[in-house]
């Protein structure tokens, strides 16, 4: 027999998520990922839109290269490889893949993951254990929170960004008797669209004997010199211990994740990291896809597509300040447009689709309560007038919901 009681507490909860502004709807593409879309809305409309929601840096997850990658892997591997890597699932393709990223990176080896978040849920348990401590910046991302939660290391958090803070707990992780201290930061915060202090955070490591690991989801092909991430723009890339990525954002957009490090740590995750042991390999679409974008990435097309996405996020920061709008400072192509309420996100996004700029509300729990937001995100495929376009239907939608709510 059913639990009912577990049903209607399912269906309460739903209801209160409703009630508080907080649910998520999800619009179906009917297109190629791009700076332009088609998609169905929740209420089954088609809409043709300017996209401003995608991690689709580089604007490659549609490109015909890309995909022409994609479609040689599968007709070379087919279509997956029904086994996890160590039974008989690693193909040429993985190993390919795990050399382009570590010399892209520059670092002795990688592993490939089912996803980003898997590579953060494996990188911390078969390297660490209670006679060790972990250092995490307060908002890191869930993947990493996750990860650290699996692992028996103590565990110390440091506020976001705060040098002072982070120095107090490495010396409380050593003050307590640590034997290995790792410092984990995400390289950007996805919610806010700034960087870490890598540089001041290295040189702490350094000071206590600590190391470090980044996250450089948002940034991989995205940020510093050659798109290799914070540590490189900073200067300290080689003072970076571990990087962990994915091929989802600006490396093609597909899936899959990675963890860049030395040799002997990526044999030994090869060995004991369970999300690698327990998954399917990588299919050979999204190895071919991500071979081809990193090969862009690194080259001088890539340095072209950086360059017009600093021009861009420029272009568009400046047009939303202008036009009265609250944004967190940076350069980076994440550009949160702080809201607070979660219920005027929720309303401002569907003003914004209606007026066919497609973007998300962001509200609590990825973001902290009465701190919700639209995250815009530009790519090097948009255009001035796309930008000018979606500033104009932002003003629109704010007088729309501002309306409304008066």
């Amino acid at each position: 027999m059913p639990d009912n009681a577990f049903y209607e507490r399912q269906r309460a909860i739903l209801e209160e998520i409703q009630a508080q502004g907080l649910t998520k709807p999800e619009r179906v593409l009917l297109s190629r990922q791009g700076a332009h879309v088609r998609l169905r809305d929740e209420d089954g409309r088609e809409v043709e839109a300017i996209n401003l929601c995608a991690n689709n840096y580089l604007g490659l997850a549609g490109d015909q290269r890309i995909v022409s990658a994609a479609i040689a892997a599968t007709s070379a591997g087919g279509a997956g490889f029904a086994s996890v890597r160590f039974i008989c699932g690693t193909h040429e393709l993985h190993k390919e893949l795990e050399s382009a990223i570590s010399s892209y990176l520059g670092y002795e080896d990688a592993i490939l993951f089912a996803a980003a978040f898997d590579a953060n849920g494996a990188v911390f348990e078969p390297l660490l254990d209670d006679q060790d401590a972990i250092i995490s910046d307060s908002l890191n991302h869930a993947s990493i929170i996750d990860g650290v939660r699996l692992s028996k290391a103590r565990r110390y958090r440091f506020a976001n960004n705060d040098m002072d803070d982070l120095e107090g707990q490495l010396k409380a992780a050593r003050t307590e008797g640590a034997r290995t201290i790792l410092i984990v930061t995400d390289g950007v915060f996805s919610m806010d669209g700034y960087l870490a202090n890598l540089s001041a955070i290295t040189d702490l490591a350094a000071r206590y004997d600590a190391l470090t690991m980044v996250d450089d989801c948002h940034a991989t092909g995205v940020v510093g010199p050659t798109g290799r991430g914070v540590g490189a723009l900073q200067g300290v890339a080689d003072q970076v211990d571990i990087v962990t990525g994915t091929f989802g954002k600006a490396l093609g957009g597909a899936m899959g994740g990675f963890i860049c490090a030395r040799r002997d740590v990526i044999a030994l995750l090869r060995q004991k990291a369970r999300p690698y042991l327990f998954s399917n390999a990588l299919a050979p679409s999204i190895c071919g896809a991500s071979l081809a974008a990193i090969e862009i990435a690194k080259g001088p097309e890539g340095d072209d597509l950086r360059r017009q996405i600093v021009r861009n996020a420029a272009h568009f920061r400046g047009a939303l300040t202008e036009a009265g709008f609250k944004l967190n400072p940076g350069q980076h192509p994440i550009i949160p447009v702080l809201l607070g309420d979660a219920r005027l996100a929720q309303s401002m996004a569907r003003e914004l689709l209606d007026l066919r700029v497609f973007v998300t509300g962001f509200s609590f729990p990825v973001v902290p309560k009465d701190q919700a937001r639209i995250r815009t995100q530009v790519s090097a495929a948009h255009t001035p007038a796309d930008l000018d376009f979606a500033v104009e239907a932002f003003v629109k939608a704010r007088e729309i919901c501002g309306a409304a709510a008066g």
